[in-house]
């Protein structure tokens, strides 16, 4: 099962850093190029501990739905979301916020797997893995513009 790690230094504090990840109309603007937006569960605000949202995307040109719950909320350092339903047979995401030199180092953790067996095996390797990737890290440095945009 492929496992993401990605590091992120925000010159905020962490609180903030904390609230904008948990940020559903934040997330939406994140990812606008693959036209993500929440359509059920918690649409608009901050989600929090034990509440679930529902996303409809395009990905790879294809439309995709998938809810994840926030399965753990240790505020205002760590938070997991995962995967009830949608497209991976796996989808865990921990976000981790510790404080450092005045500001935040986020850290995402993400375990997924694919759908379809071998078949996703495959496709893991050849281009989910690098798509995943790029598209957290894209989303950080929204996250991080936004930041310290702010001040």
């Amino acid at each position: 099962m492929p496992t993401l790690r990605l590091e992120t230094r925000i010159a905020a504090p962490v609180e903030r850093c904390f609230a904008l990840s948990l940020s559903i109309d934040a997330h939406s603007d994140s990812m606008r190029a693959s036209g993500e937006r929440a359509v059920a569960g918690v649409t608009s605000g901050e989600i929090g501990p034990g509440e679930s949202v529902t996303w409809l995307a395009r990905h790879f040109g294809i439309p995709f739905r998938m809810t994840s719950r926030i399965s753990a909320y240790e505020h205002p350092l760590r938070f997991v979301d995962e995967q009830t339903r949608g497209p991976f047979a796996r989808w865990w995401h921990e976000h981790r916020f510790v404080e450092e030199g005045g500001g935040t180092l986020m850290i995402d953790r993400i375990e997924f797997r694919a759908p379809l067996g071998v078949l996703g095996r495959v496709a893991e390797r050849v281009v989910l893995t690098r798509y995943m990737e790029r598209l957290i890290s894209q989303r950080n440095l929204w996250l991080k513009r936004r930041l310290e945009e702010a001040g």
